[in-house]
């Protein structure tokens, strides 16, 4: 996520040459049978190539080899291959930084690749998650998720608090971390300055929004915003809730598995991760859909922020036949239940879900991770537009300010509204 402004700027460098060698005579991609894929996270490596491997049967000729790198060598190493026109044949594509690569020119418009039945499978987040500001897709929809409430069950036994259910309210939430406080002395629910596993998800739920619809404004001044926020960082202010000096040292699920705190937010794509590596964990926690808005200024009061991957190609590649094949199989119901039954990250082909839930049958103590299905009926795309690169980090420091005690809510929201207003207006 660092350096995000530097990158934006290097890259509309990166584009001129990209279009002044997007004709030269360089061979194609892929031209020889062997592709590569580039990926960014190890856990998903096995689901990797179990789909390298299923397209390999059926077209024997064709071997993709799955690389992986770590999340800041991914992007730094992409932008160079950008400059250098020698993008790995197939790469992840995350929302974060998708409109800069597609309306740079740089990605394949892979819209055409399928028909008006096969798109009816994505949900419009998917199909949202993969668009350019022009509306063409150039990514095939990867996977999705939900933000899900963690929780330690022992230390709810030992409080005397039932389990998180379908009917938790904020203020169930809040009841519960000063009664697993006062009976454990550890911490409650770890409030974390975050977007997607923190404060996005409380906005949303009270009827608040980051972005308005059409994205040409920001919504930090809007009641319900305010009022969300000055909720969630009141958190904070809880004996039971560390402050944010804590999660700079500590991540919030570090705590949770080393038995500091008894409730965090987490993101679906690292439930299994955690399964696998915290056997000694097992049966002893679960999770739950996230508490709701007891009084929204509008809506129902639920929410959870959704987001998901997408797999790209260069845009010289765009006549590649043997790229833009894989690609548009890669789309297919066959390679996306494939790809959830590894449990790694949902599948975003509708349909594929049960396969993801299925995964967790291999440990002796099954997480209730249909919790984390039933959220789509309620999900909000992640927040992003094509200026969100200007404006994230430092709407992030702003709100670390309100927390230091450098600003007060109302100053902080109402800097943070100004930021992204001049970033959207100066394009």
């Amino acid at each position: 996520m660092k350096h995000i402004k530097r990158a934006a700027l290097l890259l509309a460098t990166v584009a001129m040459l990209f279009s002044m060698t997007a004709c030269s005579n360089n061979p194609a991609s892929g031209s020889d049978g062997k592709l590569t894929m580039q990926i960014w996270d190890n856990s998903q490596r096995e689901a990797m190539q179990a789909l390298a491997d299923a397209y390999h049967e059926i077209n024997p000729d064709v071997t993709i080899e799955v690389q992986v790198t770590s999340w800041d060598e991914y992007w730094t190493k992409l932008e160079a291959a950008a400059g250098s026109k020698n993008l790995p044949d197939i790469f992840w594509m995350h929302t974060n930084y998708i409109l800069l690569y597609a309306d740079s020119g740089m990605l394949a418009d892979v819209t055409d690749l399928y028909d008006d039945d096969t798109y009816s499978h994505y949900s419009d987040v998917s199909i949202a998650n993969t668009q350019g500001s022009d509306g063409r897709m150039y990514a095939v929809p990867k996977d999705k998720d939900t933000v899900c409430l963690v929780y330690n069950k022992e230390m709810f036994d030992q409080a005397g608090v039932s389990y998180p259910d379908e009917n938790w309210t904020w203020d169930d939430l809040v009841d519960a971390s000063q009664k697993i406080y006062d009976a454990t002395g550890k911490y409650g629910y770890m409030a974390y300055c975050d977007e997607q596993l923190g404060y996005w998800n409380f906005v949303y739920q009270n009827g608040g929004y980051i972005l308005n619809d059409d994205k040409t404004a920001a919504g930090f001044d809007q009641p319900a915003t305010i009022d969300a926020m000055k909720f969630y960082i009141g958190l904070q202010d809880n004996e039971w809730c560390p402050d944010q000096t804590y999660f700079a040292e500590t991540a919030p699920g570090n705590a949770f598995f080393s038995g500091q705190g008894a409730m965090f937010f987490e993101g679906t794509w690292n439930l299994l991760y955690e399964m696998k590596n915290y056997p000694e964990m097992q049966g002893k926690w679960d999770v739950a859909v996230l508490p709701k808005c007891p009084n929204p200024v509008s809506g129902d009061g639920r929410a959870t922020i959704s987001n998901g991957l997408g797999y790209a190609t260069a845009s010289y590649n765009q006549d590649n036949e043997t790229v833009m094949d894989f690609l548009k199989w890669l789309g297919t119901e066959e390679a996306q239940q494939i790809h959830s039954s590894y449990g790694a990250a949902i599948s975003g082909y509708e349909g594929t879900e049960q396969a993801w839930v299925d995964a967790f049958d291999q440990f002796d103590y099954r997480l209730n991770v249909e919790a984390c299905i039933d959220m789509f009926d309620y999900s909000v795309q992640s927040v992003n537009d094509a200026t969100r690169p200007n404006w994230k980090s430092k709407v992030n420091d702003e709100i670390l300010k309100i927390y230091g005690g450098q600003l007060s809510v109302d100053e902080g929201l109402a800097n943070c509204n100004t930021i992204i207003n001049e970033a959207i207006a100066e394009g």
